[in-house]
């Protein structure tokens, strides 16, 4: 089964060489779509002087729109059997591709969640930032009567066919709530792989923040009400 690797970025020149590297590193049959949401730090220029591989398709926004928008972009060229979501900071190790798949290749899953909450190693990072996790995941699972540990994962693997039968509109990350109040109400089945994460600080680049922790409990309540 082939893999679409969707990797959408934002200021990420430090990290998207070693990132990519990684990426081409595991399973052989994938294609790597990137889309640059109108990064301006350097990130630009770097993935314009990989547009003539043909390992790689790299798409431009031409204004900063958020991961959600990044992702609708890289989703509308998936031609793999299965996708995965693949951000750019190195927080989430590409090694872990294939345990993420397994579910899914073997008949048992639709969608397959990477928990980081389960039992994988993690670097000790900002209390407030995880119980805000906590607190998402508790109201979404509220919401969708799943019992998911991490509903805010990048690594969020499902079928193509997933696509097919949901209308994504977040912008930003919101898409997160978003996907996955709507896989729910469709029952796709889910399963959720336990992962490692090497997280970031404010310092590092992070870019998350509480104001989008109050965008995602809008999003939970606002996509379980109406699609």
């Amino acid at each position: 089964m082939k893999l679409s690797v969707v990797i959408p970025v934002y200021n990420e020149k430090n990290t998207i060489k070693d990132l990519i590297r990684k990426v081409d590193s595991v399973i052989s049959d994938k294609e790597i779509i990137i889309v640059d949401d109108y990064s301006t730090d350097g990130t630009r220029e770097i993935l314009k002087s990989l547009e003539d591989n043909n390992r790689y398709r790299i798409f431009f926004h031409d204004k900063n729109m958020g991961k959600g928008a990044a992702l609708r972009t890289g989703f509308k060229y998936v031609s793999g059997d299965i996708v995965i979501i693949q951000d750019a900071d190195l927080e989430y190790d590409p090694r872990e591709y294939e345990k993420l798949i397994t579910p899914i290749i073997e008949g048992n899953a639709d969608v397959v969640f990477g928990s980081r909450f389960l039992a994988g190693p993690h670097r000790v990072l900002l209390f407030w930032h995880y119980l805000g996790n906590k607190i998402l995941t508790t109201l979404s699972n509220i919401f969708t009567n799943l019992n998911l540990t991490d509903m805010e994962t990048c690594y969020k693997v499902f079928k193509k066919e997933v696509l097919n039968g949901i209308n994504l509109k977040s912008n930003r990350f919101g898409f997160e709530p978003e996907f996955t109040v709507k896989i729910a109400k469709r029952r796709y089945r889910i399963y959720e792989v336990p992962i490692s994460y090497f997280g970031r600080d404010y310092s590092e680049g992070k870019k998350i923040t509480w104001k989008d922790g109050i965008i995602a409990i809008w999003c939970i309540i606002r996509y379980k009400v109406k699609d």
